[in-house]
């Protein structure tokens, strides 16, 4: 049984364990087309281990400042995060990476305005969430705002025809209204609205339809659109138990796309095998555990929403990225939180594990 006392402790483990095995898989999967590519086998793991030392930087200094400075600024941060995705449409500022237009330079920093956004929207919620407590049965003053102003952050993500962002934050959005006690109803209604909303966009962005058809079955197109889910299946398969051995993995090898990033659990499955595909939930079940924990022992509503929304953003991505990989969600293009490669994602995430440690100091303190 995980004592509270032990669970900042527990939180900081899991996290820098995960971090670890993101950089030591980051290498593994990414040196052969480092090398081929830029002619230096280190390339990413380099950039990635960058991203890793000032994500712990920004964990320790977010783990420092008062969470109740995002209450006071809710409003500002968002919409500052709204003007940075408008800004991704902006000739100079917005540019393309990977076939997609998801990214903006500002001086020589460049990334994502999508998963900052994600931070936006919890810090809005969690504030309006705490303040309108007294009034959340009702519809217009406790349920609308807290799904129509966050609806609009998530269809200027969709609007980048980045689905699988703008699916994991509207479950966040889902699951902090109903640990509010929201109505059910109201609820309920929105995802049926959301449903048609992504009827319509399946069904005019022929890329997503492709998406669909290729979860339903890969195996109908394995050499062409099927590609890489066959390819995430062929690890797994290859790893068995115990895996073939860190670095021995084949389908790194200019077979399975994205080894790097979106689709690493394959690498670790083929890898380290079953046992290290379940060390890896273990670790995301541990944070989950310690996020709650840290919720529920809040000093206040903003803290305890907060802690819910920051815990089920990183736990809901690495859910719905295993669940792609492993073929039982179409493809969406999430990372795995704290492993796959990427400063954005990993930055936003360890200041969100530093949000949360703070929220557990404070409690202390209290």
């Amino acid at each position: 049984m995980i004592k509270f006392k032990d669970t900042d402790r527990l939180l900081i483990i899991s996290t820098l364990l995960l971090v670890v095995l993101g950089v030591v898989m980051v290498y593994s999967t990414s040196y052969v087309v480092a090398m081929k590519r830029f002619g230096d086998e280190y390339f990413f793991v380099k950039k990635h281990l960058t991203y890793a030392l000032a994500g712990v930087v920004m964990m320790i200094i977010s783990s420092r400042l008062p969470y109740e400075f995002y209450r006071k600024m809710a409003y500002p941060i968002l919409i500052v995060a709204a003007l940075f995705l408008i800004c991704i449409y902006i000739p100079g500022i917005g540019f393309t990476a990977g076939g997609a237009r998801r990214w903006i330079r500002l001086g020589p920093i460049a990334f994502q305005p999508s998963e900052p956004a994600k931070l936006a929207v919890i810090f809005f919620l969690a504030y309006s969430l705490a303040v309108k407590r007294d009034k959340i049965k009702t519809f217009s003053p406790g349920f609308l705002p807290n799904i129509v102003i966050p609806g609009v952050i998530i269809g200027l993500i969709m609007f980048e025809t980045d689905l699988g962002t703008s699916l994991a934050l509207a479950a966040i959005v889902f699951l902090m209204n109903f640990s509010a006690g929201v109505r059910k109803r109201y609820l309920f209604g929105s995802l049926a609205l959301l449903g048609m909303g992504l009827w319509f966009v399946v069904h005019n962005f022929s890329y997503m339809m492709d998406r669909i058809l290729i979860f339903l079955d890969p195996w109908k197109d394995p050499e062409g659109k099927g590609f890489q889910m066959v390819q995430s299946f062929l690890a797994f398969g290859s790893g068995g138990i115990s895996g073939v051995g860190l670095g021995e993995g084949r389908q790194k090898l200019f077979f399975l796309p994205e080894a790097h990033t979106d689709f690493i659990l394959s690498v670790i499955g083929e890898e380290l095998g079953l046992i290290g595909v379940a060390g890896v939930i273990a670790f995301y079940v541990l944070f989950l555990v310690c996020g709650v924990k840290v919720a529920l022992k809040a000093r206040d509503l903003h803290g305890q929403y907060l802690a819910l929304g920051l815990t089920f953003m990183i736990v809901m991505q690495a859910a719905m990225n295993m669940a792609v990989v492993m073929g039982l969600l179409p493809p969406k293009g999430l990372p795995l939180p704290f492993i796959s490669y990427g400063g954005t994602a990993l930055m936003v995430n360890m200041i969100a594990v530093g949000i949360l440690l703070n929220i557990y100091i404070r409690e202390n303190e209290a």
